[in-house]
């Protein structure tokens, strides 16, 4: 009884076989997706992050004030006084950026220089790289032409009452004022290193009628500042770079993989429905069989960053749910750096650092740390013939 039991069932499954070999050759068509492609530009885009780029200045020169009856009697001698800076800025993006910086020196303000003050003054400024606009961002760049337009405060104090002409009230001439200038000026920036910059910069504050504290002739006044000094780029000047372009081949190799598998899906959806055709055979009793599917899932990285983006973060979740449904699966975390940045050394940990923060993520998402292993490949290793393709983590099996 038994014999002719696996006798009927091995013929079943012979003639279900024949039939699925024969439908599946007969009917199987893969229709290939019609896919609309959209232009993309191949430009590189440029950021900086809010964290680099900060600077501070330091700097003095001297500054010639224009003012109300400065010049008379037929003197045309302008006095020029002492000015000290201060400041500190960040450049948001290659092309702009924003400083406050502040003044202070002492004035004459008439030729006779019997009328003095002091002055302190703040200005907001907003900066602009031209040569980064026009020839392309460069952070190495040795020299630097920065236009630039600000607003600021001004406060003036140590007027000789005796000479002041505007009432402050109480019966007095007051020997203080509050002003608020718009400015414009011109910086010269020559790179000495990665960290110090030394510049030379002129700047020409406009102000009201009463900067002298006299109300009286022309109604704009101004103050010429001319002064130079150093400064200090925190961390360094730098900034990120993108082009879309170069994902683009990854993307079509992920899609010429996804294809491959729609086929072999569609072949074997025509061999189940063949095979059912054959219905009903015996019946039989088959061991549950895990089939580990294969691992196709990468994560890139952005240059000189072990950090992994939200975009990236999807594949860590897939390889995470593939172990989840595999629990006897193990797996080797490979971490690798493109050869054209970074020492070996460097690179070697760098790589170190992009498996582990996927392993840490892995095990977040709650696979067992014991069934993760990390090979640091570094930069002597390249997967990829594409330099930019290899800031990458692949996954693979022991």
């Amino acid at each position: 009884m038994k014999k002719n039991l696996l006798l009927a069932i091995a013929g079943c499954g012979a003639m279900m076989f024949a039939a699925n070999t024969a439908k599946a050759q007969e009917t199987v068509v893969v229709e290939e997706a019609v896919v609309t492609e959209t232009p993309v530009e191949c430009k590189t885009n440029y950021t900086s992050s809010w964290k680099d780029n900060w600077f501070i200045q330091l700097g003095a020169g001297a500054q010639i004030p224009y003012v109300d009856h400065y010049l008379n009697k037929g003197k045309d001698k302008r006095h020029v006084t002492a000015l000290y800076n201060v400041g500190f800025g960040h450049w948001f993006s290659p092309y702009l950026g924003f400083r406050i910086t502040g003044y202070y020196g002492k004035m004459h303000l008439d030729w006779q220089k019997t009328q003095s003050a002091n002055m302190a003054n703040a200005n907001a400024d907003l900066m602009w790289d031209m040569f980064n606009s026009i020839a392309g961002p460069k952070a190495d760049r040795v020299f630097s032409i920065i236009p630039f337009v600000g607003v600021g405060g001004t406060y003036t104090w140590g007027f000789d009452p005796a000479t002041a002409s505007i009432p402050d009230g109480d019966g007095h001439y007051k020997t203080k004022e509050w002003t608020l200038p718009v400015s414009a000026g011109l910086q010269l920036r020559l790179r000495l290193c990665k960290y110090v910059d030394f510049f030379a910069e002129g700047r020409v504050n406009f102000y009201g009628d009463n900067f002298n504290n006299v109300a009286s002739g022309a109604p704009i006044e101004a103050n010429v500042n001319v002064y130079g000094g150093f400064l200090f780029n925190i961390g360094g000047r730098q900034y990120s770079s993108y082009n879309p372009c170069e994902y683009l081949g990854y993307i079509n190799q992920l899609n010429g993989q996804v294809n491959a598998l729609r086929g072999e899906l569609a072949t074997t959806a025509a061999a189940l429905a063949a095979a059912e055709a054959q219905l009903p055979c015996p019946e039989v009793v088959a061991q549950e069989v895990v089939v580990q599917s294969p691992m196709l899932t990468s994560v890139r990285f952005k240059i000189n960053s072990a950090k992994i983006s939200d975009e990236e973060m999807v594949n860590v979740y897939n390889v995470a749910e593939w172990m989840k449904a595999n629990p006897t699966a193990n797996v080797i975390v490979q971490g690798y750096a493109d050869k054209d940045t970074g020492t070996s050394a460097y690179n070697m940990e760098l790589s170190q650092r992009r498996g582990q923060s996927v392993v840490d993520a892995l095990v977040n998402y709650g696979v067992s740390a014991s069934r993760l292993t990390i090979q640091a490949n570094g930069s002597d290793v390249q997967p990829y013939d594409t330099n930019n393709w290899n800031r990458i983590v692949i996954f693979t099996q022991p």
